[in-house]
């Protein structure tokens, strides 16, 4: 018996629920519609290897996005491996100069295809892409390809030429994750609005004091953390270098595999005091003893068992943010890591130091934080005063 296209979606979907953990249940049939049987078979290799779940994630939401472009702009499936050619077009349809774009239509990309990315709520930016969207795409694109035992053209200087004169020419400025870093004045305002005792006070002044002090950890991490990461440490004295000063509580997080790290590197940083105290209550007034740290509380103050979304500890720190009467479209849960570093180098603390904290890999991406903190502080933007 022939198969319809229905019945290949909804095998497709069956696939991808073996993947339910890592893929947005809400987008499977979408995804099942875009992604081809070898697309599903990729995935799932991927994920038994151990691929982690937010790379796998934006694997999957960019594979779909180029097979729907593909088959708009050519008419045809996406190939393997792609072509040349293929890889500069989808260049040169994502990142245009829009004055170019006003006095010639046909610039960028096509509004034919344009029209059914949108439909299909693949597209939402007006104007050119973000060049990092565009970068991680192609990225995502050539780990796919040599995942297939293929090689593609993704080093091809023709490539590269078009990409970073296409870059140029967008003229789209750089979008920071966060526009205002959370440093310790605006974390000072965030927990007088949880300073009650209900549940979700407890659970936010926890998350966001463990969120900042541990390096201002991404908010996928904070969602995945779990009981069994923590572990309690010997108290440690206020001023490491006075035996008679008062002690703190102090535990370790195990962060396991994170953006920059493989499990097998068993990332960890240290917790101590105020944030260990709010971990500790909040853990026993939930009475969580195992499994997700950061869990849902409904509008009835009902605990759930589910860990929280990575999203959702983004919306918890919007929410606070409104609460102390900021501008919530002026934070994202991103403004706790870079209010860490904001913080650390306004205090001067050394930014080695503060880097064995945050777990940043790059010193570079570090250090401008630093620089920013020197830069106000320093002479040379004294000469005049």
């Amino acid at each position: 018996m022939t198969e319809t296209p229905a019945d290949i979606v909804f095998s497709r979907a069956e696939a991808l629920d073996a993947l339910d953990a890592i893929l947005p249940f809400d987008r499977r049939d979408q995804l099942a519609a875009l992604l081809t049987d070898e697309d599903v078979a990729t995935l799932k290799h991927l994920a038994q290897q151990g691929m982690g779940q937010n790379t796998l994630r934006a694997l999957a939401s960019d594979l779909a996005y180029l097979e729907a472009w593909c088959r708009h702009a050519t008419g045809s499936p996406l190939p393997w491996p792609a072509p040349e050619s293929l890889l500069i077009k989808f260049v040169a349809h994502h990142l245009w100069d829009p004055v170019e774009r006003a006095m010639d239509p046909s610039h960028g990309l096509p509004a034919a295809v344009e029209t059914e990315l949108r439909a299909a709520g693949l597209l939402r930016a007006e104007g050119p892409h973000a060049p990092d969207t565009v970068r991680r795409r192609l990225t995502s694109w050539s780990i796919l390809t040599r995942w297939r035992g293929l090689s593609g053209a993704f080093g091809a200087l023709s490539v590269k030429t078009a990409l970073r004169l296409a870059v140029k020419a967008s003229k789209r400025p750089r979008q920071r994750k966060s526009k205002t870093a959370v440093t310790g004045d605006v974390l000072a305002k965030l927990m007088t609005t949880c300073a009650g005792d209900r549940l979700v006070d407890l659970r936010d002044r926890a998350l966001l004091l463990v969120a900042f002090a541990s390096g201002g950890r991404r908010r996928s991490e904070v969602a995945a953390l779990r009981v069994e990461d923590l572990v309690d440490e010997e108290p440690v004295h206020t001023d490491p270098a006075d035996a008679t000063s008062p002690p703190l509580p102090c535990l370790t997080i195990h962060l396991g595999r994170t953006k920059t790290a493989t499990a097998d590197d068993d990332e960890h940083v240290v917790l101590v005091g105020r944030p260990v105290i709010a971990l500790k209550q909040w853990l026993a007034e939930a009475r969580i003893d195992i499994g997700p740290v950061f869990r849902r509380i409904d509008q009835w103050g009902n605990l759930h068992r589910r860990a929280l979304t990575p999203q959702s500890v983004n919306l918890i720190l919007k929410a606070r943010v409104k609460q102390a009467g900021l501008d919530p479209a002026a934070f994202s849960a991103h403004g706790l890591r870079s209010g860490y570093l904001t913080e650390a180098a306004n205090r001067g603390i050394p930014l080695l130091e503060a880097m064995q904290q945050s777990l940043h890999k790059s010193v570079t991406q570090a250090a401008r934080y630093y620089d920013n903190a020197e830069r106000k502080n320093g002479r040379a933007a004294r000469l005049v005063i």
